[in-house]
């Protein structure tokens, strides 16, 4: 108690020195939580970049902070230390609001099951298989871009889980695995063109049966889940007359 007294005796007889002390504590304060943060994004995030601008953002709110507590102080108009933390707060949320969306997107991910691990996808114009998914990041094995067809072009891409927010995600697996796909047959006028058809449909069909046959039962689940007609996951043919040739137009359905 005498102690508790001689504090309280002394901080009213040196109002000046308190109120320095306390300035100094806060800076100090300041300067360790940064340090913290600094820390803890180093090691949580393991793209240099994100890491890096991370971790100097942190650092400018919180020298900004200081700042704003010297001149406060300097002019005599600091008097809620609250008001500090609070846009220390603000501050940090706001440098750090891709990573608090990305944890935020790995939540969404989990639970609404927007994709998973070995789902193809398109998302922020990358398309690939799902590879692994953790707390801030999609990891994906990316198809296409240089290379023909859906190949893998052999880079391994990481996105932050914040674009499920931030733009439309395209799964090519989930619920109905396959596509429709089409290619135009030129035919030229004078043909058979009934033969034609015939010959069209029944190689496509012959072909194409396993793709037709596994894609029913997928696809009667999507017409009972979703709003959606139903439609026909046979080859279809459909023809258009042109200035040089009937184009014969096949669309039918893969994997």
């Amino acid at each position: 108690m005498e102690v508790l007294n001689f504090i309280g005796d002394w901080t009213n007889e040196h109002p000046v020195a308190t109120g320095i002390i306390k300035f100094v504590v806060w800076v100090i304060l300041i300067v360790a939580i940064i340090g913290i943060l600094r820390r803890f994004l180093r090691k949580s995030l393991p793209n240099t970049s994100v890491r890096y601008k991370s971790q100097k953002g942190v650092e400018i709110v919180g020298y900004i902070l200081i700042i704003f507590l010297s001149i406060s102080y300097f002019t005599g108009n600091i008097k809620d230390f609250t008001l500090a933390i609070g846009l220390l707060t603000a501050g940090i949320t706001i440098t750090l609001q891709e990573l608090i969306l990305s944890i935020a997107g790995s939540f969404y991910i989990f639970f609404v099951k927007v994709y998973k691990p070995g789902d193809r996808i398109e998302i922020n114009g990358i398309k690939g298989d799902v590879i692994d998914i953790d707390s801030i990041y999609t990891t994906m094995m990316e198809i296409g871009q240089w290379v023909t067809s859906d190949n893998y072009s052999g880079r391994i891409v990481k996105l932050s889980n914040a674009f499920v927010f931030k733009g439309p995600v395209y799964n090519y697996s989930k619920d109905f695995p396959f596509i429709w796909d089409e290619f135009n047959l030129p035919i030229r006028y004078g043909s058979d063109v009934e033969l034609a058809k015939q010959i069209i449909i029944r190689v496509a069909s012959e072909q194409l049966s396993e793709y037709v046959n596994n894609s029913i039962s997928n696809w009667k689940t999507i017409v009972d889940k979703y709003y959606i007609e139903d439609a026909l996951v046979e080859p279809t043919l459909a023809l258009t007359m042109t200035d040089n040739w009937i184009q014969f137009n096949l669309r039918y359905i893969v994997d």
